[in-house]
């Protein structure tokens, strides 16, 4: 069996049902970058990584089985401290769902914040 070394998540997608506001609350609240590319197509960008928006109805091949709105349950790390984000979202007009709250992450105890973003999708927002 050959062996795979999986090294990182190059992307995700997301299945917006109105990228514009997609974009709007990734960029202006999480501050991510909007990128433009290829036939009208728009990306997320963060650090080293990025998002790919799919319009409902309009995925591009090969997509998921069900593409849907409201489906990602995904999270962030932030370098800010949770209480300072936590401050900042509320002050925005955010709705903190739940935290901060100390739960497991990938390489070991985190602070997070859960939130939801336009469609609904569970943004937890977290740091070490």
């Amino acid at each position: 069996m050959p062996k795979i070394n999986i090294k990182s998540i190059d992307h995700i997608v997301i299945t917006c049902s109105d990228i514009e506001k997609t974009i709007a609350f990734y960029t202006f609240t999480l501050g991510m970058k909007v990128h433009c590319f290829g036939n009208n197509r728009y990306a997320l960008r963060f650090g080293d990584q990025k998002i790919n928006l799919h319009q409902a109805g309009k995925e591009l091949e090969p997509k998921a089985k069900l593409p849907t709105p409201g489906s990602v349950d995904i999270c962030f790390i932030t370098e800010s401290p949770i209480t300072e984000v936590k401050e900042y979202l509320e002050s925005s007009g955010i709705n903190i769902l739940v935290g901060p709250v100390e739960k497991a992450g990938a390489l070991g105890k985190i602070d997070s914040i859960y939130i939801h973003d336009p469609d609904k999708n569970l943004i937890e927002i977290s740091n070490y």
